[in-house]
């Protein structure tokens, strides 16, 4: 059998910025609307199709496996923004990151309030710091 996710879909307050602030702090592209949804493909194949909502949302959370290279771009991206980034899902370790399993990870907030992590290595592949 083969499952893969091949898409979800992300409430946003304004779509297209929201959009475009994954794919600018990520690294990637922004593709065009399809429908009510503004894309943004993630290299593994899955997309985050970002559409608007009305009223509160809910706050959700996207994990990024990322290589070590990517890490410190993308966490230069996260600085150089000036966002607030935490070592722990639960924002107790401010402006920290961690060193879970041998690799690094750090969780920050996207404009809508739903949680962005990326990590270089999946959780349980290793010991923990």
């Amino acid at each position: 059998m083969t499952v893969e996710l091949n898409h979800t879909i992300v409430a946003a307050h304004d779509k297209e910025a929201s959009a475009r602030f994954l794919a600018d702090i990520l690294g990637l592209e922004v593709s065009p609307a399809y429908g009510p949804f503004i894309p943004v493909p993630i290299p593994n194949g899955v997309t985050l199709d970002y559409m608007d909502a009305v009223g509160a949302i809910a706050p959700q959370h996207y994990a990024f496996l990322v290589s070590e290279d990517d890490f410190d771009r993308i966490f230069a991206r996260v600085r150089d923004a000036g966002l607030t980034y935490w070592a722990d899902p639960y924002h107790r370790h401010v402006n920290e990151i961690n060193t879970n399993d041998g690799g690094r990870g750090t969780y920050f907030d996207d404009p809508n309030g739903h949680s962005l992590e990326i990590l270089t290595r999946p959780y349980g592949s290793g010991a923990r710091r």
